[in-house]
């Protein structure tokens, strides 16, 4: 009898790509005689190339090596190679649906995301808004799986140790915790504007956790222009300051610091969901997206989430439309110590 193959396909973002990982990982745990392909982008090969023994990545290059159809058609014949007996596609653009019209005229059994789009319709709608919880990413992916006959109960905490990631291999300015000390990750930035806390008051932020714990390190996460410029002027002002970003060389080591942060601040971004995956608890900001849509970390819950309530929240699922006020207040009026505070009911209980 062939053993069962399944080809799990997401090219999208970090973050859309690391909320696969506590359902592909429970997945291989709860069917250990199957085996699991993930075929994503090559950023995603930390999050799954040792995430279980039946678990593979495959990289997909499709700027260059498997761009337009001819570029699809070459990977739809080294995938079909693998003799995969199902696909699971959690993307559903149309990349993956051409991929998936081969594998159905292939006749093998294929399952495809529903990502809901009247219910967001709805929450993001400017007149007659409903804000009703829409389902999350994670029971979206676990009801593929369950149409191909593996229905999966989430049971899933980090992808390191009860202890955290190895802090040897790290680099030698920031692998040693000291046990007086406090680690707090700030992922300032996001894609959107309508997702990004103000620097100016993210630097009083800051300013204020300094104060309240002046034994604690501000491990700055973030890689671009803004974060450059940001994170620069703040350890220069700052000694508490380290942008990680000069130390740590791979995602890998970004993944292990922030599985010993004792908390995270995150935009509604890819950071949040990273930090998820190493089980540390995140202070998430929410501007023009709002938790409803389904995009809440894994593990993490709403009351360490910070949003104020606006008429026109949520706007936009990704936070990518134009402010409907023009003020970004949904961000704007977040007062500093709101965030503060979410940070140190996390700090106080550890």
């Amino acid at each position: 009898m062939k053993k069962e193959h399944i080809l799990v396909i997401r090219f999208s973002a970090m973050g859309d790509v690391a909320m696969m990982v506590p359902v592909v990982y429970s997945l291989a745990h709860q069917y250990p005689d199957i085996r699991i392909t993930v075929l994503s982008r090559a950023f995603a090969r930390s999050f799954f190339e040792d995430l279980a023994p039946n678990v593979g990545f495959m990289v997909a290059d499709l700027k260059n090596e498997y761009r337009g159809i001819k570029g699809l058609n070459a990977l739809y014949r080294r995938l079909a190679a693998k003799q995969f007996t199902a696909v699971a596609d959690l993307h559903s653009v149309l990349r993956s649906e051409y991929l998936r019209i081969r594998f159905n005229l292939g006749h093998y059994r294929v399952a495809h995301i529903d990502k809901h789009r009247k219910g967001r319709r709805r929450i993001t709608s400017a007149t007659n808004k409903e804000l009703i919880q829409q389902p999350t990413s994670f029971q979206n992916y676990i009801d593929v799986f369950a149409k191909l006959g593996y229905p999966v109960e989430i049971q899933f905490k980090s992808i390191f140790p009860e202890e955290g990631g190895n802090l040897n291999m790290l680099p030698k300015e920031i692998c040693v915790k000291k046990n007086y000390e406090q680690w707090i990750g700030i992922a300032p930035f996001a894609a959107h504007e309508g997702k990004t806390y103000p620097p100016r008051l993210m630097h009083q932020v800051i300013e204020q956790l300094i104060i309240k714990y002046p034994k604690a390190r501000i491990l700055l996460f973030g890689r671009g222009e803004q974060e450059e410029q940001c994170f620069t002027e703040w350890c220069e002002q700052h000694p508490a300051c380290v942008h990680v970003g000069k130390l740590a060389e791979t995602l890998h080591q970004e993944l292990i610091l922030m599985s010993h942060l004792d908390a995270m601040i995150s935009m509604d971004s890819s950071n949040m969901h990273l930090a998820s995956l190493t089980g540390t608890p995140v202070v998430s900001v929410w501007g023009a997206t709002h938790p409803y849509a389904g995009f809440m970390g894994w593990g993490q819950t709403e009351k360490n989430a910070v949003q104020i309530p606006l008429d026109c929240r949520p706007c936009s699922i990704y936070g990518q439309k134009p402010c409907l006020r023009g003020d970004y207040a949904c961000m704007r009026n977040i007062a500093p110590e709101a965030i503060v505070e979410k940070v140190t009911k996390i700090i106080d209980k550890r």
